[in-house]
């Protein structure tokens, strides 16, 4: 249906679809899963916009499999936009007004198979979380008794071991058998990790688009996976321009021009995707570091040394995190592969 705009609400249990044709209300009503499923292939094509949330990007592969115009918007663009009070209703008509401002920037959506690597990266970083959490109660726990861990004592795994193995201090049995318990959550917790890190590495190697981020200066497993999420591959992203990704990540000045002025601030601390900008600023960072005093290869370390003389490491590992996400934008968006190019003799 031509002129036809349905602004989508999730919710766990319910979904709001609203129906706006011709800037005319057409419907506005509640359906469960079921009954919207139904409704998506009972439906002649239309744009379907959906409130990027949780089950957004199921949703929205669901209606393209149903041959209609699916696209993600910004929560904090339809809060802007939403009149009233937040209801159901209020919501998904908001979706269907903000998603007809001109130059609307729309969020990238993703694929089932991109999903389930989000997914391997966040179990991973949950568990990462947790097993320093345990480090730091268990060295606490131990403080209290005045036991220090050192790596002259083996560091955490000796220390533990030496008070669980010694009979003579002090320590009951519901003592031991607590800290056995925590040391063997902390084990398995190691163990997990490396689960989730060897199933990455297998979910890179099944797609060669990821894989090949691989080459760029400072970009590991994980922000290779990170990269491929944010950026998408050949169409499927929303992006216009590498800079663009830039800035999403917060990788460049923010702007405060005005009168035709450009006035170009400092980076900003509030970003979307903090955790994304901060593994691939400490890779840069490691590529810096790792240079040194060595001689450059490439024209890149060359630029890299002149700019970490100038200005410092920490800015100049920004600068290279910028120019590698500008980079895996061309190698995905445009099927090439990365050779740095080598200094001319």
């Amino acid at each position: 249906m031509k002129n036809t705009i349905v602004g989508v609400d999730l919710a766990k249990h319910v979904i709001q679809v609203c129906v706006v044709t011709n800037n005319k209300i057409v419907s506005n009503e509640e359906l469960r899963s079921d009954e919207f499923m139904q409704w998506l292939h009972k439906t002649k094509k239309v744009t379907i916009v959906f409130e990027a949330c949780a089950m957004s990007n199921y949703w929205k592969q669901q209606a393209l499999k149903a041959g209609h115009d699916a696209k993600l918007i910004s929560a904090r663009l339809v809060a802007m936009i939403r009149q009233n009070q937040k209801t159901d209703k209020n919501d998904a008509l908001a979706v269907a007004q903000a998603s007809q401002l001109v130059d609307v920037n729309f969020i990238n959506g993703k694929t089932f198979q991109q999903q389930e690597m989000q997914s391997i990266v966040r179990m991973r970083a949950l568990a990462i979380n947790h097993k320093i959490a345990l480090t730091q109660q268990i060295r606490s726990l131990l403080l209290e008794f005045n036991i220090r861990v050192s790596n002259q004592k083996g560091g955490l795994s000796g220390t533990v071991l030496s008070v669980l193995e010694e009979a003579d201090n002090g320590f009951v049995m519901p003592f031991r058998d607590a800290l056995n318990a925590t040391w063997q959550h902390y084990l398995a917790i190691i163990d997990s990790i490396k689960v989730y890190e060897d199933a990455l590495t297998d979910v890179i190697d099944a797609h060669p688009e990821c894989k090949k981020l691989l080459a760029l200066e400072g970009v590991g497993v994980i922000n290779a996976v990170n990269l491929y999420l944010a950026i998408g591959c050949g169409d499927a992203g929303v992006f216009k321009s590498g800079r663009d990704v830039s800035a999403c990540i917060g990788l460049t000045p923010v702007q405060h021009s005005s009168g035709g002025k450009i006035k170009l601030g400092t980076i900003s601390k509030r970003v979307r995707n903090a955790s994304l900008r901060s593994c691939l600023v400490n890779g840069a960072m490691s590529v810096v570091n790792h240079l040194g005093n060595r001689e450059a290869k490439t024209e890149k370390e060359q630029w890299l040394k002149q700019l970490t003389e100038r200005r410092g490491k920490l800015c100049a590992a920004v600068a290279l995190a910028n120019k590698t996400v500008r980079t895996a934008f061309a190698l995905l968006t445009q099927g090439t592969e990365y050779n740095a190019q080598p200094l001319n003799a």
